[in-house]
C-alpha cells in the first residue's frame, strides 16, 4: 500500500471532501502514486489527516465514478490505467521525451480552469457507495439490481418486432418534441395506475428517464434557494443531492414506526417528499392515521407532497395501503414511480402523475433538456404491457421476489439474529439494526474480503453524528442458493470485528 504523506492544508469556509478531491486528483495527475500499487486506506488517509473516515470515502467514491481511481475486491483502490503511467502519458505515446514534456507543459498553461468556471458541483454529491465492480462478487446483497435470469427477453423481443413492423415504425422515427408515446400513457392510465388506486387523464402523466430524472425535472422547475423542502433521514441520499443542488433548504425529519414523524417546524416548508409505502431505506410502512394527519397538514400549509413510490410493482403486502395520490382531490400530490425496479433497471423508464398545468410546464422543461425519452423503448413498453406480458411477468417476479426474501429472512434469523429487523416484512429489502457497538463501514469491508457486499447504513443518514450500526441487504442480484452462505460469512465477519 502507498505510505505517501498527502499534504492538504485544509482552508476555512471551502468544503473539505472539495479540498481533498482536489488534493488526490493533483497527485494522480502529477504522476504522485505509482501504479500497481494499493492508494492509501480511507483508515489511514483519514487518519493522517485528521478528518473522518466518511469524508475519504466519500471523495474515494467520486474518484471512482470520474474514472481517475478502480476498486479491487480484498486489495483497495488502484490508479485506473489511463492514469498509472503518469503525466507523460498525456503528451502522446509515440512523441520523444522531450516533445512530451513541452507538450505537457503547453497543454497545462494553456488548459481551461474548470474549477472556477462550475457552477454547481454534482461531482461532489455522495450516492450509495458499493464496489463499481459488485457484480463480480459471489455474494451481493446489492439494492436494486435485477435478478437477471428472470428477464422475459422473448417476449421482450416479441414487443420489439411489434414496435419494428413497418406500419408501427412512424411513431417513433419521428421527433415528437415533447409528446410521449401515447400506447405507453394508455398503458399506465389504464392498467398500471389503477392498481395504486390512481385515476389519471392523458395530460396528467409524463414519461420520465426513471424516477431520479422526474425528482430532478421538479427540482429545476419548483426549487431555488428561498425554498424549503421537508424529508426523511435516513432517506433517500439522492433525492437529498437533488434538492440541494437547486438550491433548497432541507429541512430533515425522524422517522418512527408509523413514518416520518410529523412536527410543528414542517409548517415552514413548501414541499415534502416522502416514499410512504416502503420507506427507504427502512421499509417502514407510512400508516393511514399518519397520512391522513400529513395530507390534513399539506393542505392546511398550502404545501405539495412528492410521493416517491419507488417500488410500487414489488409490493408484497396482502393489504398493501393506495397510494397517497388516490385520494388527491385537490392536486397537492405528484406522484413518481418507475417501470424499471421488477422489469430492467437499465431501461430507465418512470413516470410522473400531477396536475396538467404542472405536467404541462415539466413538459416543456423536459423538451429543452432532451426532449423525451426515446419513442421507441416506449413503443416497446407500451406493447409489452398491451400484451399482458408485463402483468404476466410480474407474476413470476413477485413469485421469485418472495422467495429469495424468504430465503433471506429464514438466513438472517438462523444465523445473524444478533440483528434487528425493522420495516415492513415485504420490503423489498432489509432493513438491520446491528448491536450498537458494530460500525457496519468496517462490516463492510471485512465482509468484502469474503466476496459479500451489503450497504452500511451510516450513509442514509443526513446529518448530525450519524448512527453506524445499521445495514441494508437486497436479495435480487445474489443467486438464490447462495443466500445462505452468504449470510453464515456476513454472521462470521461480525463475529471477528
Amino acid at each position: 500500500m502507498i505510505d505517501h504523506f498527502l499534504p492538504v492544508r485544509f482552508e476555512a469556509g471551502r468544503g473539505l471532501q472539495e479540498q481533498l478531491r482536489e488534493a488526490l486528483v493533483s497527485a494522480i495527475l502529477g504522476g504522485g502514486f505509482p501504479a500497481g500499487e494499493p492508494l492509501p486506506s480511507c483508515r489511514k488517509l483519514a487518519d493522517q489527516l485528521h478528518v473522518s473516515r466518511n469524508t475519504v470515502n466519500l471523495v474515494y467514491e467520486s474518484l471512482l465514478d470520474s474514472g481517475y481511481i478502480v476498486s479491487q475486491p480484498r486489495r483497495g483502490f488502484f490508479l485506473h490505467p489511463a492514469y498509472a503511467e503518469g503525466p507523460a502519458a498525456a503528451a502522446g505515446r509515440h512523441a520523444s521525451e522531450g516533445e512530451e514534456d513541452a507538450g505537457a507543459e503547453a497543454s497545462e498553461a494553456g488548459a481551461p480552469d474548470w474549477e472556477r468556471r462550475f457552477k454547481l458541483r454534482p461531482g461532489m454529491t455522495s450516492g450509495v457507495f458499493r464496489p463499481q465492480d459488485w457484480a463480480r462478487f459471489p455474494y451481493p446483497f446489492v439494492y436494486g439490481q435485477p435478478m437477471r435470469d428472470l428477464f422475459p427477453l422473448e417476449r421482450w423481443r416479441e414487443a420489439s418486432r411489434k414496435a419494428l413492423r413497418r406500419e408501427t415504425a412512424p411513431s417513433w422515427l419521428h421527433d415528437r418534441f415533447d409528446r410521449d408515446d401515447d400506447m405507453l400513457v394508455e398503458q399506465l392510465r389504464t392498467r398500471v395506475l389503477p392498481k395504486r388506486g390512481i385515476w389519471a387523464k392523458p395530460n396528467e402523466i409524463l414519461v420520465t428517464l426513471g424516477s431520479q430524472n422526474a425528482l430532478y425535472l421538479i427540482a429545476a422547475l419548483l426549487m431555488n434557494g428561498q425554498t424549503r423542502v421537508a424529508m426523511e433521514t435516513p432517506g433517500f441520499r439522492d433525492a437529498l443531492s437533488i434538492f440541494e443542488l437547486h438550491g433548497a433548504d432541507v429541512q430533515l425529519h425522524p422517522m418512527d414506526e408509523d413514518g416520518i414523524v410529523l412536527a410543528p417546524r414542517m409548517a415552514e416548508c413548501d414541499y415534502v417528499y416522502l416514499t410512504p409505502s416502503h420507506q427507504v431505506p427502512t421499509g417502514i410502512v407510512m400508516s393511514s392515521e399518519r397520512r391522513d394527519r400529513l395530507m390534513d397538514d399539506i393542505r392546511r400549509n398550502d404545501q405539495i407532497l412528492i410521493e416517491d413510490d419507488y417500488d410500487a410493482e414489488l409490493n408484497l403486502d396482502r393489504d398493501a395501503l393506495p397510494a397517497i395520490k388516490a385520494g388527491d382531490a385537490g392536486g397537492r400530490v405528484i406522484y413518481l414511480s418507475s417501470l424499471s425496479k421488477p422489469f430492467s433497471p437499465g431501461l430507465r423508464l418512470g413516470y410522473l402523475v400531477a396536475d396538467a398545468e404542472l405536467v404541462d410546464e415539466l413538459r416543456s422543461l423536459r423538451r429543452l433538456m432532451y426532449r423525451h425519452p426515446p419513442l421507441n423503448n416506449q413503443r416497446m413498453m407500451g406493447e409489452f404491457l398491451a400484451q399482458g406480458y408485463y402483468d404476466a411477468h410480474l407474476r413470476s417476479f413477485r413469485a421469485e421476489h418472495a422467495r429469495r426474501r424468504d430465503l433471506l429472512h429464514t438466513a438472517l434469523s438462523r444465523d445473524l439474529d444478533a440483528c434487528r429487523q425493522i420495516g415492513s416484512p415485504t420490503a423489498s429489502a432489509f432493513w438491520l439494526a446491528a448491536p450498537g457497538a458494530i460500525d457496519t463501514r468496517k462490516l463492510a469491508w471485512a465482509a468484502a474480503r469474503q466476496g459479500v457486499v451489503f450497504e452500511y447504513g451510516e450513509q442514509f443518514f443526513f446529518e448530525g453524528a450519524a448512527p453506524t450500526n445499521f445495514m441494508r441487504l437486497g436479495f435480487n442480484a445474489i443467486e438464490a442458493d447462495r443466500i445462505g452462505k452468504g449470510v453464515e460469512l456476513l454472521a462470521q465477519s461480525l463475529d471477528r470485528i
